[in-house]
C-alpha cells in the first residue's frame, strides 16, 4: 500500500456519491439508491481499512475485515466497529439484486421508499463517520 492518498481519494468521492444518492431519493428511483448507497458505503470502509494498513482485497463486504482490525482502526471508530461490519453485510446483500434484479424481480418494483430510506440513512451514518477520521466531508 503505496498510495496514502487513495484513502482520502475514496472518502471524496463517496461524498460525490451521497449527494448523488440524494438526488436519486428525491426522484424516487429507490432500487438506485439501493446500490448507490452500497458503493458509497464500500468506498468509506475501504478507506479506512487503508488508513489501519490493511491490504484491501476486490470484494464488496468489507465488514469481516473491519472486525478483525479493529485495534488498527483510528479510536473514535472502534465503537463503531460492530455496526459498521453489520450494515456492510446487508448492504452486500442487495447489491446485485437492486441492480440487475431477477427473472422474478423488477428492482423498481421490489425496492420501495423506505427500503431506500434505510440505505441512504445508513449511508450518511458510515460516510460521517470515515470522513471524521479521513478528514474530508
Amino acid at each position: 500500500m503505496r498510495n496514502k492518498d487513495l484513502a482520502s481519494d475514496y472518502i471524496t468521492r463517496a461524498g460525490n456519491r451521497l449527494a448523488a444518492v440524494e438526488l436519486l431519493f428525491e426522484r424516487k428511483s429507490y432500487a438506485d439508491v439501493v446500490r448507490e448507497s452500497q458503493e458509497l458505503v464500500e468506498l468509506c470502509l475501504k478507506g479506512l481499512l487503508r488508513l489501519a494498513r490493511v491490504e484491501v482485497p476486490r470484494l464488496h463486504d468489507v465488514g469481516p475485515l473491519l472486525l478483525d482490525a479493529r485495534d488498527r482502526l483510528p479510536a473514535d471508530v472502534r465503537p463503531h466497529t460492530d455496526a459498521l461490519a453489520k450494515i456492510s453485510k446487508q448492504m452486500r446483500r442487495d447489491r446485485e439484486l437492486s441492480f440487475y434484479g431477477s427473472e422474478d424481480l423488477t428492482p423498481s418494483d421490489f425496492y420501495q421508499q423506505e427500503d431506500a430510506k434505510k440505505a441512504l440513512e445508513d449511508a450518511r451514518w458510515v460516510h460521517s463517520i470515515c470522513s471524521s477520521v479521513l478528514g474530508k466531508k
